[in-house]
């Protein structure tokens, strides 16, 4: 089994709901885990990961991995939002997996809202992470098309095609297809 995984998606594509369940299945089953968040993602408090779905589970909260050191009996470390650390982090994530033989499940984003790649998550690939994407539909109204893609809109609802990589929170964003990406973000209306 790989021991080192990256769990990406959309946003509302459950990724923080699937940790949350596979936290909850470990726990039963009597493994140890830990839970990981990081200490910049305060949407929902400080020390928990929360879904849109109403699971919750408590976490630790740091800034990044490089004085990190996994508990002794835990076999899982389960991390939320990998796409605000670093590509140092991945790197030592790396080192927990592969010398201190724990399961790392890394759990965000693969792209930004101006298609580049969050340097943790290219890191994640590029140390050959085992990869699963976690699907949902494009918002846009009767789209059935897959969600590959954020849009990050204005308060007068322009896309915005600048700015920071990191902006918490979702109510200015909307997961949507290539297409509508493609649409909306190249529109001569902005």
């Amino acid at each position: 089994m790989a021991n080192l995984h990256f769990h990406y998606g959309v946003m509302s594509s459950s990724k923080s709901a699937a940790l949350l369940i596979n936290a909850y299945n470990f726990k039963k089953n009597g493994i140890k885990v830990e839970l990981i968040k990081p200490a910049i993602d305060n949407r929902f408090g400080e020390k928990t990961i929360d879904s849109r779905i109403g699971l919750s589970d408590t976490a630790t909260a740091i800034p990044n991995f490089q004085n990190y050191i996994v508990g002794e009996d835990t076999r899982v470390l389960l991390v939320d939002e990998i796409q605000f650390f670093s590509p140092s982090d991945i790197d030592r994530l790396v080192d927990i997996a592969d010398n201190k033989n724990k399961i790392v499940m890394c759990y965000g984003l693969m792209v930004d809202s101006n298609e580049k790649m969050f340097p943790a998550s290219q890191r994640l690939i590029e140390v050959g992470a085992k990869l699963h994407r976690m699907e949902s539909n494009c918002q846009i109204q009767g789209c059935m098309h897959l969600a590959t893609h954020h849009l990050r809109f204005d308060s007068n609802g322009k896309v915005i095609h600048s700015g920071d990589q990191i902006a918490l929170g979702d109510s200015n964003y909307k997961s949507v297809c290539r297409k509508h990406y493609n649409q909306m973000y190249h529109s001569k209306q902005h």
